[in-house]
């Protein structure tokens, strides 16, 4: 092995190293959130070509967006795997189309339409329809579904069978629609992004040399975000494969959120299936949150893995999810740092006045402003966000809205910066930021942040924002940075849509939150109607609404706070109530207290939790006030969860029976085999360190051990105290 090659492994984990080395045939790589994959994958495709397994210009490395293609190619750049393909489906796909056009179509390449809306407003009038440009998006985002899913105007009808319908609209309405939208890109000459991937399905089947063309030119393929491939995606895919097996698919079932744009995992689960010889490597470190937060995105799935939900199919069936691809527990290999914190507030405006404190409070700790994030389930609730975080002058940037570099602000700032470079050749180093500033001032930048939210203020977040690129680019590249490398820079940026930092906090639906990370985030509105969302009736959608919690909680590295409301306006009746989710994730209902949680006069309350049993815990006068618990061990007062769970401080040695521990972890596994669950969702190792440590002689002392609950007691409850008390079983 060449020095090169050793370094390019070296300071990978165990499992990573094993997905790095795992070179030839299928391979799946199940990731869970944090645990490095993109490292993990990027180190393999470098090892591979270093050592001459991989040449870099026939292998193609797949993921879903343009920003997490890019990361990719500088990952790989730096490692020295020069040459390598890092694309989106669609982006690798135009490339394709663009090429082989003259030879399988002949003429000029047709235009591409950016957005579907407008053809559909000329379909919908030649229909003598008419609908709100609100619904129109709504329709786009049906017909990209059902072209996503393989699916004409004459199958959509059926194929759309129990699906929810736009406002208005059922499912004949939208096949007509859908057909009328098809022939105004005909009469036009136009495709959209799904026609590239049709078309070259289409040109893969029907024209064997080029098929073979582009087999030659591609050998090896890696699909990051398996789980998020749609039904033509995964058939484009399968074609350029041609039934070779060189494949490495990255994924993670429990991160699945698209559902509603036709991705799905079952490809991913049924991937062994497909190929039973395939590789498989688990990545379960968790390297980005606390033990803390890890351990209630744990119980959150564990829940789900409880009710053993069959998982919908691409062709509607569903099926058992394969036990080897059941959620991954994840084993956090942070230091330990706060517990979660559960708020409850009467109402929206109160909720939002809480965050914007809890914000405050972050900031005077010294985290940056750009490492927070306060994340909601539908965009209509980030209004109330925004006017407090303004009151409070907090700097912000909303996100999933429009893309950075295609506000007007931007493009208008960037062609100002652009002219003025041709005179500016003498403005180098520290002196550029301020020649920025003098630039964007005619489109409304100012030092001082606007003590408005809405259009005003988003303007002016994106121009601070070229200011603060300008001033980190010319503190790193020095003396010799000019004007005009800043523009190149900026060029670069938006064709790969890698906007710039703003500086500020950061507030964003769920969905728009994936592949995203921060110090501290806030999820907001976690009450019935929004999370689960009103309109999820079947058990799929509840099932999908879970990982998109799941998603949420593990953006989260350090500090995560989960909040409520009782009404929606001010004065409004209590007629909300939490989160059917937070009922499993919460372990301290009986001592955790109603404290106050600040919010709009005081009125947000501290959420004492549930225990997991499926109770409320309770609100109003009749909680239970917590008492310091100190270490049985040294007596210090112990500050964490998972202190107050064991009892004693996590540095103090254990005061248990070792071969009691080992006694119960032998039990949990025979019975999770029996049950065919995962060993933690009978008890996790801390809970069954709680009950070595406290050694319960009755079912009232065991229950309250943190993480047993009625449920679990009615359960097990005679087996773990048979085994507690030495009492043989029958």
């Amino acid at each position: 092995m060449t020095d090169l090659s050793s370094d390019i492994l070296a300071g990978l984990d165990a499992e990573q190293r094993q997905a790095a080395t795992a070179h030839t045939g299928p391979v799946c790589i199940l990731a869970g959130a944090g645990t490095g994959k993109t490292r993990a994958i990027t180190h393999r495709i470098a090892y591979g070509v270093q050592t001459g397994v991989y040449d870099p210009h026939r292998t193609l490395a797949l993921t879903f967006t343009a920003r997490a293609a890019a990361e990719m190619r500088t990952r790989l750049r730096d490692l020295g795997a020069h040459g390598v393909q890092a694309r989106t489906f669609h982006s690798a796909a135009l490339r394709q189309l663009q090429y082989f056009w003259p030879q399988a179509v002949g003429g000029a390449v047709p235009e591409l339409v950016d957005h579907k809306v407008n053809m559909l407003a000329e379909a919908a009038r030649r229909l003598r329809t008419t609908t709100d440009r609100a619904a129109l998006r709504d329709l786009a985002g049906e017909i990209e579904w059902a072209k996503v899913s393989m699916r004409t105007p004459d199958s959509y009808a059926a194929a759309a069978a129990g699906r929810q319908m736009p406002s208005g609209w059922d499912a004949n309405g939208v096949a007509r629609l859908f057909q009328g939208y098809e022939d105004v890109k005909t009469d036009r000459n136009l495709i959209d992004f799904e026609d590239v991937l049709l078309i070259m399905v289409g040109i893969l089947e029907t024209e064997p040399k080029i098929a073979a063309q582009i087999r030659d030119q591609y050998r090896v393929f890696i699909v990051d975000e398996y789980q998020d491939v749609s039904p033509l995606q995964h058939r484009l895919l399968d074609l350029w494969l041609g039934g070779r097996t060189e494949l490495c698919v990255v994924g993670d079932a429990s991160q699945t959120i698209y559902s509603f744009t036709g991705a799905t995992s079952r490809f991913l689960l049924d991937f062994r299936q497909k190929y039973p010889d395939a590789t498989l490597v688990k990545l379960v470190r968790d390297y980005r949150s606390t033990p803390e937060i890890v351990d209630l995105a744990n119980r959150l799935l564990a829940e789900r893995t409880r009710q053993r939900v069959p998982v919908p199919g691409p062709d509607g069936t569903r099926g058992p999810m394969p036990r080897w691809a059941e959620p991954l527990e994840l084993l956090s290999q942070r230091e330990h740092g706060p517990a979660p914190v559960f708020a409850e507030c009467t109402d929206d405006e109160a909720e939002a006045g809480w965050v914007a404190a809890q914000v405050k409070q972050l900031l005077a700790e010294g985290i940056q402003a750009a490492e927070i994030a306060v994340l909601f389930r539908t965009n209509g609730q980030s209004q109330a966000l925004e006017s407090a975080c303004t009151a409070a002058g907090i700097s912000y940037q909303l996100r999933g809205g429009e893309r950075f570099f295609s506000r007007r602000e931007v493009r208008e700032g960037i062609l100002q910066l652009r002219a003025a470079a041709r005179s500016a050749q003498d403005v180098v180093g520290g002196e550029v930021p301020g020649r920025v500033k003098d630039v964007l001032a005619s489109l409304g930048y100012a030092d001082e942040a606007p003590k408005v939210s809405g259009a005003t203020r988003e303007k002016w977040e994106s121009l601070n924002a070229l200011v603060a690129l300008s001033e980190e680019l010319a503190s790193t590249r020095g003396d010799q940075f000019t004007l005009t490398d800043l523009v190149a820079e900026l060029d670069e940026r938006a064709a790969s849509q890698h906007a710039p930092t703003v500086q500020g906090i950061t507030l964003a639906s769920l969905h728009s939150a994936k592949g995203l990370e921060w110090d501290a985030v806030f999820l907001v509105g976690l009450s019935e109607g929004l999370m689960p969302i009103s309109f999820a009736d079947t058990q799929e959608d509840i099932d999908e609404e879970r990982r998109l919690l799941y998603v949420g909680i593990t953006r989260a590295r350090l500090r995560l706070f989960l909040s409520w409301t009782l009404a929606r306006g001010t004065g409004g009746r209590s007629t909300r109530k939490p989160s059917r989710f937070l009922d499993s994730l919460d372990p301290e209902a009986d001592t955790r207290h109603g404290a106050q949680a600040g919010g709009r006069q005081g009125q947000g309350r501290r959420r004492p939790g549930s225990s997991g049993a499926g109770g409320s815990g309770g609100r109003g006068a009749g909680r239970k006030r917590t008492h310091p618990v100190q270490c049985r061990t040294c007596g210090k007062t112990l500050e964490t969860g998972a202190e107050r769970k064991t009892g004693r401080c996590l540095d103090c040695p254990p005061t248990y029976d070792e071969g009691l521990f080992e006694n119960l972890k032998a039990w949990r596994l025979t019975t999770s085999q029996a049950a065919s669950m995962p060993a933690f969702v009978i008890f996790t190792d801390a809970t069954l360190v709680a009950i070595a440590e406290a050694a319960p002689k009755s079912p009232s002392e065991l229950l309250r051990i943190p993480g047993v609950g009625s449920s679990k007691l009615e359960k097990y409850g005679q087996d773990v105290l048979e085994l507690v008390n030495g009492i043989p079983s029958a």
